[in-house]
């Protein structure tokens, strides 16, 4: 096991195919919720369940169902890249806890098509897995490159105590509707990044800016490209910790739209808070960079850049911070998101 991969570890602190539902529908009770399965399988690495790796429970799944698929994995370490193509919908996979268990992979280039974890369908709900890329973990004597530990394409995904780890291009939140809760997302350069429609909430935003050497790093890169776009991350309840100094943020395209509402932030925010990036010149106002009732000694907004914070309407604030937001027809389980 890498140092990496042990300092994590340290810091966090069956069934056979033929007795698998197959016409029986069941509940099951994960941490969050219940979810009704059709079929039931176990991934352990030690080979006590139906596969040993992640990827092979994903491929035998059915096409196009919409009946869950609940898959459960086992405690322990998984070297493998994870990817969930369109058609396999409706999967629900579950860890053991961030804490404990860990799919890593080290991919780089090219980068979209090397993520640790990517799912390109609909309706896909993860909880208590961790996804790593190593590629610059720490010891590692690669420069510094984007290595994207996740990348989540697909409409109506939900993540439920999960951790993204990794230093550049942690979370490619590229497209859709995404809902993120109690997670973890840790890196130091455009870490949370993309044009997804997304909610986190009581996240833990961890910034690794000592890896910088000195340089400052960036926390989201937007890319909502248009007004009528209705892309945007939304950080609720989060918490901003970590070492070095990071700006929240710089726009990945022009109209970026990020808000960062009640959330804690530790004295590694810049003060300036928002670099405009390519948006400069007199574009900053398209961007619409947000900090509403937030608190912590990184929250004072007193010396931000003068095109942030621009006041938002009651009813457009009330709009962008509420569950509908990307919970339009009520996709997500209704007892994991109280």
């Amino acid at each position: 096991m890498s140092r990496f991969i042990c300092s994590l570890v340290a810091f966090f602190l069956a069934f056979s195919w033929d007795m698998m539902v197959a016409a029986t529908i069941m509940s099951v009770n994960h941490r969050n919720f219940k979810t009704t399965c059709s079929t039931i399988l176990v991934v352990d690495p030690s080979g006590g369940g139906n596969f040993k790796t992640i990827q092979s429970a994903i491929n035998s799944a059915p096409q196009s169902t919409h009946n869950w698929i609940c898959i459960r994995v086992k405690q322990g370490v998984y070297r493998e890249r994870v990817y969930i193509p369109f058609e396999k919908q409706f999967i629900h996979l579950t860890g053991a806890g961030k804490r404990k268990t860990y799919v890593v992979s080290d991919g780089h280039v090219p980068l979209d098509s090397t993520a640790t974890f990517t799912t390109r369908a609909e309706n896909i709900i993860v909880e208590g897995i961790s996804f790593i890329n190593s590629y610059n973990s720490v010891g590692s004597s690669n420069r510094m490159a984007p290595a994207v530990a996740a990348k989540i394409e697909g409409d109506k995904s939900a993540f439920y105590d999960c951790g993204f780890f990794g230093l550049q291009d942690t979370l490619w939140d590229s497209n859709g509707r995404h809902y993120f809760k109690q997670c973890t997302i840790e890196g130091a350069v455009d870490f949370i990044f993309g044009a997804g429609q997304s909610i986190y909430e009581k996240c833990v935003i961890s910034v690794i800016g000592e890896a910088l050497k000195g340089d400052v790093g960036y926390i989201t890169g937007q890319g909502r490209g248009n007004p009528k776009e209705t892309s945007g991350f939304v950080f609720k309840y989060c918490s901003i910790v970590g070492n070095g100094k990071t700006y929240l943020g710089r726009p990945w395209r022009k109209h970026a739209r990020v808000i960062f509402y009640k959330t804690y932030m530790s004295d590694i925010i810049v003060p300036l808070g928002w670099d405009a990036w390519y948006n400069a010149g007199g574009q900053e106002k398209l961007l619409t960079f947000e900090e509403i009732e937030c608190r912590g000694p990184g929250a004072n907004t007193s010396g931000r850049v003068k095109w942030a914070n621009k006041p938002l309407s009651t009813r457009e604030l009330q709009r962008l911070i509420s569950l509908s937001y990307v919970n339009a027809g009520r996709w997500l389980p209704p007892e994991s998101i109280n």
